[in-house]
């Protein structure tokens, strides 16, 4: 009986294992060759000027939360951050190197980055370093922004389908920490707030990210 049970589970990990490597194969995409020139880069002013990139630069303060589970309220003028998660409250000054914290500043700091860049990436297509090239895509126009610094994870790619508005509709991401390439989420119930855009729902095949903005001033 034990052996029986063992080899029904045995073939059932092994029935699970291949439905994940045909789903890998399905949904996995190799990253799309791009476009340089100065068509990227009217494309990636036309996104800052339909989501108010000079509004965003001149906000002092951000409270969100992502995912309904972190909390975080961003003091932008100096340039530190309080990072709130189950019972954990971290104060974080955003002006030291990374190595200096402890680990659980570390940890805090890490969902800080990652969440905020789900509410923020659109401002973040101009930083130091990026690359920015333009993709036909089926809907929409692309652009492909890569991130070749900063960050925790330099090397990320992000194809960015913009919208008849400007703003975007979808991004398809290649990134380290997701093992397939291409995974798409919508850019969706965008709210004004300060006169600055922000999408605030991010719906994927998988997954919904929702980023809910409390305050900015």
């Amino acid at each position: 009986m034990i052996r029986k049970i063992l080899r029904f589970f045995g073939f059932l990990l092994l029935g699970i294992l291949v439905l994940a490597l045909a789903l890998y194969v399905i949904i996995d995409k190799p990253l799309p060759n791009g476009t340089l020139g100065q068509d990227a880069e009217r494309l990636a002013d036309e996104v800052l000027a339909a989501v108010n990139k000079q509004a965003f630069d001149s906000l002092n303060y951000i409270e969100f939360t992502f995912r309904n589970t972190n909390n975080h309220k961003w003091d932008r003028v100096n340039n530190s951050v309080i990072v709130k998660w189950a019972e954990q409250e971290v104060y974080l000054d955003l002006n030291r190197p990374m190595d200096s914290y402890s680990l659980l500043e570390a940890k805090a700091y890490q969902k800080f980055i990652n969440d905020s860049f789900w509410l923020i990436a659109p401002f973040k297509i101009r930083d130091e370093g990026v690359i920015r090239s333009t993709v036909d895509v089926e809907n929409g126009r692309g652009l492909l922004v890569t991130y070749s610094t900063g960050g925790l994870t330099p090397g990320d790619s992000y194809l960015w389908i913009i919208g008849a508005e400007g703003r975007p509709v979808a991004w398809k991401l290649w990134t380290s920490n997701i093992p397939v390439g291409g995974l798409e989420f919508n850019w969706s119930e965008w709210k004004k707030m300060n006169e600055v855009w922000f999408s605030t729902v991010h719906d994927g095949k998988v997954t919904t990210v929702p980023v809910e903005v409390h305050s900015v001033r």
